[in-house]
């Protein structure tokens, strides 16, 4: 890479860091290209991303954002998942590691909160933003459906009443 290439990087790195809702770092032990793949493929598809960065280039990027803690994990072979949701990367980082043993969870941050490999792991044992909006509306919701019944219910055992009064007098 020559000068103005490391440049770029580190300003799409510095971007990447400004709105990232969470970075997990990742050593990677030797992921063979369909593996890593696989991994952006899974990272994609959940609306994260995984990109290998030299740790120099991403130290550099780290400078005057929140997550300058996590700079001590830089080291050796790592890559970075990211997502803007605080719990996507983190959910598919660990849930790839599980299945491959040449991916391991080193660290992370969520913001300035600097998280170490089994704080990124439970964070990612959390549900997502969108799973929890879901039971929120859930929630909201269910007491106007209970609402609904409470003041249905009179009127149909009513109407059951005279429908049994009704057959009698048919009968």
């Amino acid at each position: 890479m020559d000068r103005s290439q490391k440049a770029d990087s580190v300003a799409q790195l510095n971007e990447v860091f400004n709105e990232a809702g969470v970075v997990v770092v990742t050593r990677n032990l030797g992921l063979s290209v369909e593996q890593s793949t696989a991994l952006r493929t899974k990272m994609r598809e959940a609306g994260a991303s995984y990109k290998v960065a030299k740790n120099r280039l991403a130290r550099l990027a780290l400078k005057d954002t929140d997550y300058t803690g996590i700079d001590e994990y830089l080291v050796g072979p790592t890559a970075l998942a990211y997502s803007t949701d605080p719990v996507t990367a983190a959910k598919v980082a660990v849930d790839f590691a599980k299945t491959n043993d040449r991916l391991e969870i080193v660290g992370g941050s969520m913001g300035a909160t600097v998280l170490d490999e089994a704080g990124i792991k439970a964070l990612a044992s959390m549900p997502s933003l969108d799973q929890l909006r879901g039971t929120i509306v859930g929630l909201v919701n269910a007491p106007a459906t209970k609402i609904a019944r409470v003041v249905n219910e009179p009127a149909s055992k009513l109407a059951r009443v005279f429908g049994v009064y009704g057959a009698k007098e048919a009968a």
